[in-house]
């Protein structure tokens, strides 16, 4: 018999999945082109479900359902909140770049997005390692389909089967270290494989081994080097509201997945995967700062930067354990780091690839880094957005970009070791280098000559999610406080189960 608890802890998903289910079938009823009642449908759904997940957080309960396959905590329903918050500020984003371009024939944009949030959700509450496969598959899948929507373009087609194979070799290295995982610990339980793991009856060399396929799969998900051959190709080639979905919501399961994982399940082998997670990040920050130089194209550049923004994740990640012990005050101080970290990041994200859908018209993709060419003259606050959200990538002061890195390079600093202290120095290096390329679309923007008169037009949602978006970044790395405490507070509860 299943009680009342189970129930209550997936209400959010049954919400969810009920109503992708309606909208797919009333969408048949819809003639707009424009799609109006789905995308109304869609988004009075989606901020029930943001509200319901906001009240979960707000009440700090963390409690196990379903034969402690799903948590329900803060950390994971305030991550649920902000996914879904992010994927309703995409669709009001993308909706008319996809109207204009035919893709808006069904309501595949509105169903796919959701279903792909409700693999978020499973994914981001998963207590076992098959709802983590689970809620993965649903993601993944959706996404691909997303990114093959415009069938009659052969560049979106062609960046969807990329996806496709890369991440389907990728499912394949977390599915096998998942299952030698099991084969060691005898248990999906992600609790139960701690408890196995820390009483030292396991046999070290299979675990590692299983780790490394682990790791494998969580870098492709976050998109890191060596493991981030598709985040270019697929930025580039889907249309840009998909990337901008790809570049933002997953972001947050990505990081919860890695939460519960290495956290909650692997922390006795912190050991070995902070050494992976410090190779990885190493590698990331190199690669996608000196190729994003390289690029010419705005979309593939924001790709490499992605690449080395998650670098900043991976540090925060492994800073929270040093020398196999676990310190309270530090463990907080890295893991919240590391939330703050990515959840700003999707917001920033947001608001520039909003920039680039307000650019974008029917017949033309604003994807060159030229097509921004004296933005400031023909819209002042579009320019002022992207030059805030691109100032908050590079790390200047005081945007909320600033204060992320910040935060993470004090969680790295405080640890002590040698090795966390040359990373922070490493990174501080390497964001030097990144600056150059933010700062080159600034200058493009502000003092090079327009290359065409047209206005700068969009529809007034748009224009004020656009504008609210652009001003938290602003606000938010003046004030800090709120988040980074909201953060603290969700990895304490979190942790202390």
């Amino acid at each position: 018999m299943i009680d009342n608890i189970s129930w209550l802890a997936i209400y959010p998903e049954i919400v969810l999945l009920v109503m992708a289910c309606v909208i797919a079938l009333v969408d048949l009823g819809v003639s707009s082109a424009r799609r109006t009642g789905t995308y109304v449908l869609t988004m009075l759904t989606l901020a029930g479900v943001a509200a319901l997940q906001a009240m979960y957080a707000s009440s700090g309960n963390t409690f196990y359902a379903w034969g402690n396959m799903v948590v329900s905590d803060a950390m994971g329903n305030w991550l649920k909140c902000f996914a879904t918050v992010a994927v309703m500020v995409l669709l009001v984003y993308g909706r008319p770049y996809a109207a204009d371009r035919d893709m808006l024939r069904g309501g595949e944009l509105f169903t796919l997005t959701m279903l792909a949030l409700l693999g978020m959700f499973v994914l981001i509450s998963a207590n076992n390692f098959l709802l983590i496969y689970l809620g993965l598959e649903l993601l993944t899948l959706s996404s691909y389909a997303l990114v093959a929507l415009r069938r009659d373009n052969t560049t979106a087609t062609e960046a969807a089967m990329k996806y496709f194979v890369l991440g389907a070799m990728a499912s394949g290295f977390l599915l096998y270290g998942l299952s030698m995982l099991y084969g060691a610990t005898g248990s999906l339980d992600i609790g139960q494989v701690f408890k196995a793991i820390n009483a030292g009856q396991i046999r070290h060399q299979v675990l590692v081994f299983g780790l490394v396929f682990v790791v494998a799969g969580l870098a492709f998900k976050m998109g890191v080097v060596p493991f981030h051959m598709w985040v270019p190709d697929v930025y580039q080639g889907a249309p840009t509201a998909v990337t901008l979905f790809i570049g933002s919501a997953p972001k947050l399961a990505a990081f919860a997945m890695t939460i519960r994982l290495l956290v909650d399940g692997l922390l006795p082998l912190a050991i070995d995967w902070q050494q992976m997670l410090a190779v990885l990040a190493i590698g990331s920050l190199l690669v996608g700062n000196l190729a994003a130089i390289m690029q010419t194209n705005l979309k593939r550049m924001l790709a490499y930067s992605t690449i080395s923004q998650m670098a900043f994740v991976l540090l925060g990640l492994m800073s929270g354990v040093v020398h196999g012990n676990v310190d309270a005050t530090a463990v907080e101080n890295a893991y919240s780091s590391a939330m703050f970290y990515v959840v700003t990041y999707v917001l920033t994200t947001l608001a520039a690839f909003g920039v680039i859908l307000l650019l974008a018209r029917e017949g033309f993709e604003s994807e060159e880094i030229s097509d921004l060419a004296g933005l400031n003259q023909r819209s002042p606050l579009y320019a002022g957005v992207m030059a805030v959200c691109l100032f908050s990538m590079a790390g200047i002061p005081p945007l909320v970009g600033f204060y992320a890195k910040l935060a993470v390079l004090q969680a790295l600093v405080a640890s002590g070791q040698v090795l966390h202290i040359a990373l922070a120095v490493f990174a501080v290096m390497m964001s030097l280098i990144g600056a150059f390329y933010y700062l080159r679309v600034v200058k493009v923007m502000y003092f090079d000559a327009p290359l065409t008169a047209t206005s700068v037009s969009a529809p007034l949602d748009v224009r004020v999610v656009l504008t609210i978006n652009g001003a938290l970044v602003l606000v938010l790395g003046l004030l800090p406080g709120g988040l980074m405490a909201l953060c603290a507070d969700a990895i304490v509860r979190a942790l202390a189960t």
